[in-house]
């Protein structure tokens, strides 16, 4: 897959939390993890964590959303049940994006709000553990932007196999037979 995703949480009070969701950031492959102006340390995160994913991923730690830095061509994508945002079945992931998820029970702030590029929500009644939230859109997108076998027709239904890529010949032996062809067209 092209591009990267990061994962983050803002204002989480429970290391537990924290820990659970960048644990769920390493587990698909995110290219960082961040936090935004919570009182956790490395320390208390890492304790909370059993995959130990801080030490395989970057853990980027800001105090205030204002501080909050992203590489350059980032989008900002925040989880947050609100009327205008848009369901994640629907979304197209941005091919660099960052998601952040807000504290559990205030959810994301207004300020972080005001930063995010898009805002999303996931079809659920009510809302859902900052890590399984955290799942369900990375795996969203893995599931959007990957190549995978077509889903059989019939539930239980034989897999397809997913099609080797088909590559054409390299573009400057195209180049050459097209001069070759046409200097045999001058004769």
């Amino acid at each position: 897959m092209r591009g990267y995703a990061a994962l983050g949480v803002e204002n989480v009070s429970k290391a537990r939390n924290a820990g659970a969701v960048i644990r769920t950031a390493h587990a698909f492959d995110a290219a960082f993890a961040f936090t935004v102006g919570d009182t956790l340390n490395r320390r208390e995160i890492a304790h909370a964590d059993t995959s130990k994913a801080i030490e395989q991923i970057p853990l980027y730690m800001f105090a205030s959303p204002r501080e909050l830095a992203l590489p350059e061509g980032c989008q900002l994508v925040g989880i947050e049940l609100t009327d205008d945002a848009v369901v994640l079945p629907s979304f197209r992931h941005p091919r660099q994006a960052a998601y952040i998820l807000g504290a559990e029970r205030m959810g994301l702030s207004e300020e972080t709000q005001d930063l995010c590029h898009h805002i999303i929500k996931i079809p659920t009644r009510f809302s859902l553990n900052l890590a399984v939230a955290g799942a369900l859109v990375m795996y969203d997108r893995l599931q959007s932007m990957d190549r995978f076998a077509p889903r059989p027709t019939m539930p239980g239904g034989p897999r397809e196999e997913l099609p080797e890529p088909v590559f054409g010949e390299p573009l400057w032996l195209k180049k050459q037979r097209r001069r070759e062809a046409a200097a045999r067209d001058e004769k």
